[in-house]
């Protein structure tokens, strides 16, 4: 594996920036927008956050296999960039259900692509002995991408209004494509970005990916664990803002952009701190502390309807979050060592990622309906304990030298 040349490396950086609020796209905004502007009631607003997590569901596994067989990886990263923009362009133009519905099905299904797209020009760039720390730098530049496009969306906002933040974001998406393009395509090794090791070659007749993954006990386990960390994480920032919106449209857009700076504030250290740690402390408790963190969050959200508690609670999301994005791929990458198979079992993983959010968003909106904010907020909570309990007694850890060969995912 060549040496990463400053080029390289300061490209991946401002890829990440650029792409963070693209690849998770308008979330909270979209929520702020529609109840503010267009008077949608909670459930109505679910669904529609929900739809592009379901095309991005539909679309994660495909998805990871196409970065896996395709070469043209920084080609699929600016195709994907282009559809988010077009996306974001043409909601302020729409007042329908089924036109927002539709038009944030097309932004999930080009959101799919980031996640493995990303990871693997990473790996195939840096290699598999420096992916830990690299994974943990490429998601403090995306927090503080995050950071970046919250705090430009709160001042914009509450001069111009919730629309101000499509056009911030198709900026951004249109920015990301100029990133891509400045990684260099000879820099990527791409047999080593879809798992195989350095010098290894696919060999004809190994098993599919579809057979060894489901053959992986660990990564099943992981796969639940991830969708009960999303049902309970998803749908809390949507339904803080929808709360802070209640009190006045413009401030609410503001202080959920506040709420969103002091949490990818909280990121960057997370990530660094997990990227740099994870091959000494083990993968393991540092996402477990996700997990805890997660279930707190949900029960302190309900002791207070101020302001600025909400804005204190949320700074809690920058710990977990921040621990998940960094370690997520890295645990992936660790069980299809080997396989050829990496960004396709990301993909899948992604897809069990994609099941939690589509259903926190949707259950969460009619939780609040029936019963109010606080059972919503409590429901949300609980989740993500069962899921550090899971996660506590059935996952194994998966630095390197405590994986062995059974459960890894290497072809027989």
């Amino acid at each position: 594996m060549q040496a990463v040349t400053k080029r390289t490396g300061w490209a991946l950086d401002a890829l990440n920036f650029s792409l963070a609020d693209v690849r998770d796209g308008l979330g909270p905004y979209l929520a702020i927008y529609l109840l503010a502007v267009h008077q949608w009631d909670q459930a109505s607003i679910g669904v529609a956050l929900s739809a592009s997590a379901i095309a991005g569901l539909v679309a994660q596994t495909p998805g990871g296999a196409l970065v896996d067989a395709l070469r043209a990886k920084r080609g699929l990263v600016v195709a994907a960039a282009l559809a988010v923009t077009f996306s974001c362009l043409v909601v302020p133009m729409v007042t329908g259900f089924w036109p927002v519905v539709l038009t944030q099905g097309l932004a999930g299904i080009a959101q799919s692509v980031f996640a493995p797209a990303i990871a693997a020009i990473t790996l195939g760039v840096v290699g598999r002995a420096a992916f830990a720390r690299r994974t943990g730098r490429n998601e403090s530049f995306n927090h503080a991408g995050n950071a970046f496009a919250a705090a430009a969306a709160g001042a914009l906002s509450y001069l111009f209004g919730p629309i101000v933040v499509f056009w911030l974001l198709a900026g951004m998406a249109l920015a990301s494509i100029v990133a891509v393009l400045a990684i260099p395509a000879e820099a990527i090794d791409h047999d080593v970005a879809r798992g195989l090791d350095a010098g290894a070659t696919r060999q004809e007749g190994e098993p599919s990916a579809w057979s060894v993954m489901l053959a992986n006990r660990p990564l099943l386990v992981f796969a639940v664990c991830v969708v009960l960390f999303h049902f309970a994480n998803a749908a809390m920032l949507p339904l803080v803002g929808q709360k802070l919106a209640a009190r006045d449209a413009n401030q609410g857009t503001a202080l959920m952009s506040v709420c969103i700076v002091a949490a990818q504030l909280v990121m960057v250290p997370m990530a660094m701190l997990a990227g740099a740690k994870a091959d000494t402390w083990g993968r393991k408790p540092l996402f477990l502390g996700g997990f805890l963190v997660l279930a707190a969050r949900g029960a302190l959200y309900t002791l207070s309807d101020d302001p600025y508690w909400l804005v204190v609670v949320q700074m809690l999301d920058g710990v977990g979050a921040g621990l998940f994005g960094a370690l997520f791929p890295v645990i992936v990458a660790d069980l299809t060592r080997g396989s050829g198979h990496f960004n396709i079992s990301l993909g899948a993983i992604a897809t069990a990622q994609g099941i939690g959010a589509s259903l926190s968003q949707a259950a969460a909106g009619f939780v609040v309906v029936a019963a109010g904010y606080s059972a919503a907020f409590l429901a949300l909570g609980g989740i993500a304990a069962l899921g550090a309990l899971l996660f506590r007694w059935q996952m194994p850890e998966t630095r390197p030298g405590t994986v062995s060969d059974s459960t890894a995912l290497a072809p027989a």
